[in-house]
């Protein structure tokens, strides 16, 4: 029986997730004889970020009595694919093309993403143009040879590119979505020419239509997979030299897992991979609380990350765009065509650094101190304010508490680089300074996930919230009032949730071929056997993985739209054979899709399929929520009180609480401040909150009351510093 399969039937003896982040890398350890979770943070390492993964996995391993041994399997996340292509440190590459075609990665689709701008920057292709050859060959959009590959010209491209030194190969024939057969061959020529380079063909990392993306895919793929290949080996090979003797996995950007050998061959799919954690794990808590529809806000120290969990399921989307060169601005990024869960990133970390503009205007962001230097109070180096720094001047962190006590966060320094790069230039005092930085970095959030909840015609009020990451739980009571939403959710343990979704994902395979034509047209035998061999090779995917075809759950979709139209909406089919039968529920499905969408339908114009996609998802593991808190043990929840900024009421003294000795079924009101070892969660005035079984903060968020609450009598006392804020 393999690892995979073992995970699934629950017979794993040791489990641990690794989710390496910007600024932090979190490590999560289930013990499976016990039951109970192990909680770990550590500052990413980044010249080596297995060193932090390490550094973590042995002090979880000596808290929870465990060996190395006896480690079934290890989960792993990255930010290093995403990280590499925004700082643009990938390999050498070249690319093949068509003759005619060297120049799509540089027109992409003619289309500007701000036409206002005079100045307009686009996102420059990961390959040079001295390094994109053309190639004879020609096939059409029904995957008929036109013209036959000319191997002259791959070998002739192929000695160029070793001359060149290149590390990598992309190769994207123009509709070999349709037919490979030319990209296959032209692998057959660069393999023989250049013994050990990585290849990748654009109709196997992303078969389907659109030149452009397809291209760009294959394109970021071999910019990565280099770096990949040697990062997951090194890992690998270091991991069983101190003893491990388990499977190591690699979390997808589409949220299942997949295994080291997939992820070297395909490392584009990974590049959201730690987002994609923290949205399987919103999955989990929006089961366990019979919360279906939340929205999962994920801040740790550089990014904060939003997704919509609709009837307990995440968003999903085929396309993502990276390394966008504007702000925000869709459009400005290089689009790629894989699965991902559907979500947004903004650059708002705890360690986005503030500063002054050109118009002498406080901004805040993308810019992140990251955990080298980090931020001011961390003592590593930092100069700059930062969010966490602002957030220690208000009170929200305690100086003498950060990562259980493990790290001193130093105050004075913090109000010296406050006053020199912020409060001095602007005129105003430290205090006034950080309750800017705080509302300018909440009010951007709230601005995003505005935007992106309604550009899916959704109302955020509907929602509920659940916070976790490191600095989620810090902001996520602002962020849900000004949203307007009345329920948040904070899980124990919230600083490392995004590892802990590595141990309750899925192995899972998404696959996707374009076969395009007007519905009443289609040829139904030919779809039939294009969903069966795409079914037959998911089940041999995880079939190596040693889960059962009876224990897959399959789920299709299809691409449509109306007849020339420019884009498509998916829509969910049915499993089992498609005939002509199948045509009206298939329409019926999509006009009803469509008006859902756009408030309308068109009556009387065609509707046309693109793209057939087919998702394999085997068991999840069946994890029961018991973690490790000895920590406080003893004694009652109120460890003191403290002065805390809330901009309802000003400066309050504030009730602070041990997150470890919070009960099931304990009650109190805010304002409070709830301290553990990975995060801490903040509480407004007038809202309540209460334990549930699983030790989650559940809090009912009332509207803000005055500095006196008419409703209880309560009278908020204030304070004139921030200074004396010490538990």
């Amino acid at each position: 029986m393999s690892k995979l399969s073992k995970l699934a039937a629950g017979n794993r003896v040791v489990r641990i997730g690794a989710d390496v982040g910007g600024t932090f890398t979190d490590i999560v350890l289930i013990d499976g004889s016990s039951g109970k979770i192990f909680l770990g943070k550590r500052l990413t390492t980044h010249a080596d970020p297995s060193r932090a993964i390490f550094e973590g996995v042995q002090r979880l391993l000596q808290e929870s009595g465990c060996a190395i041994e006896d480690v079934n399997d290890i989960v792993h996340g990255t930010t290093l694919v995403t990280n590499t292509i925004i700082e643009r440190s990938g390999a050498k590459i070249g690319l093949l093309t068509t003759r005619g075609f060297r120049d799509s990665l540089e027109l992409g689709k003619e289309i500007r993403h701000d036409r206002h701008d005079l100045f307009l920057r686009r996102p420059e292709p990961l390959v040079a143009r001295r390094f994109r050859y053309e190639v004879g060959e020609r096939i059409n959009a029904a995957g008929d040879i036109l013209i036959e590959l000319a191997e002259a010209d791959v070998r002739a491209a192929a000695r160029q590119l070793k001359a060149e030194g290149v590390e990598a190969v992309a190769v994207c024939f123009l509709h070999s979505y349709a037919n490979g057969t030319h990209e296959w061959h032209a692998r057959e020529i660069l393999q023989s020419e250049l013994p050990g380079v990585p290849i990748t063909l654009s109709h196997e990392i992303a078969p389907e239509i659109r030149e452009y993306e397809r291209g760009n895919t294959a394109c970021a793929n071999a910019y990565v997979q280099p770096m990949m290949n040697r990062y997951l080996t090194r890992l690998d090979d270091k991991l069983r030299r101190t003893g491990f003797r388990g499977a190591l996995y690699v979390m997808l950007s589409g949220g299942g897992l997949t295994t080291v050998d997939a992820a070297q061959s395909h490392p584009i799919h990974l590049i959201e991979s730690g987002p994609a954690a923290g949205a399987t794990a919103a999955t989990l808590y929006s089961r366990i609380t019979k919360t279906p529809d939340l929205i999962s806000f994920d801040m740790g120290g550089t990014t904060a990350k939003m997704c919509l969990i609709e009837g307990g399921q995440p968003e999903r989307s085929n396309q993502f765009e990276a390394a966008r060169v504007s702000r925000y601005q869709k459009g400005s990024g290089l689009p790629l065509k894989i699965p991902v869960i559907d979500l947004i990133e903004i650059g708002a970390g705890g360690g986005s650094i503030a500063r002054i503009d050109q118009m002498g205007l406080l901004k805040v962001g993308p810019q992140s101190a990251g955990s080298e230097p980090g931020p001011v109070c961390y003592g590593r180096g930092g100069s700059r304010p930062t969010v966490t720094d602002a957030d220690l001047i208000l009170g929200y962190l305690s100086p003498t508490y950060f990562l259980g006590g493990e790290m001193e966060l130093d105050m004075a320094a913090v109000r010296r680089a406050f006053q020199e790069h912020v409060a001095g230039p602007l005129g105003i005092n430290v205090d006034e300074a950080a309750i800017g930085i705080r509302r300018i970095v909440d009010e951007n959030m709230a601005a995003a996930t505005r935007m992106y909840i309604a550009e899916k015609g959704r109302d955020p009020r509907k929602y509920a919230m659940l916070a976790f990451g490191g600095a989620g739980p810090l902001h996520a009571h602002s962020l849900a009032r000004l949203l307007g939403l009345r329920r948040l959710i904070v899980p124990l343990g919230a600083g490392v949730i995004s590892a802990l979704g590595f141990l309750v994902a899925a192995p899972a395979i998404d696959l996707a071929r374009s076969h395009g034509g007007c519905l009443a047209d289609l040829d139904w035998q030919h779809v039939d056997e294009l969903l069966k061999a795409m079914e037959q090779e998911a089940g041999q995917f995880l079939a190596k993985a040693g889960i059962s075809s009876e224990s897959v759950i399959l789920r299709r979709s299809l691409d449509m739209r109306y007849l020339r139209q420019g884009f498509e909406i998916p829509i969910e089919i049915p499993n089992g054979s498609l005939d002509a039968g199948t045509r009206e529920e298939l329409a019926q499905r999509f006009v009803a899709a469509y008006e859902r969408h756009f408030g309308r339908s068109i009556p009387g114009v065609p509707v046309e399929v693109l793209t057939w996609r087919l998702s394999a998802i085997g068991p999840a593991p069946d994890v029961a929520l018991r973690f490790s808190i000895s920590q406080g043990a003893e004694g009652g929840p109120l460890k003191g009180s403290r002065y805390v900024y809330f901009p309802e009421v000003g400066l309050v003294t504030t009730n602070v609480y041990d997150r470890y000795r919070l009960r099931a079924g304990s009650r109190f009101e805010g304002p409070a401040v709830v301290e553990e070892r990975e995060s801490t969660t903040v509480i407004g005035p007038g809202s309540t909150v209460e334990v549930d079984s699983y030790l989650n903060l559940i809090i009912d968020i009332k509207e803000a009351p005055s500095q006196r609450s008419a409703e209880s009598g309560k009278e908020y006392k204030k304070a004139d510093s921030v200074e004396v804020s010490r538990v």
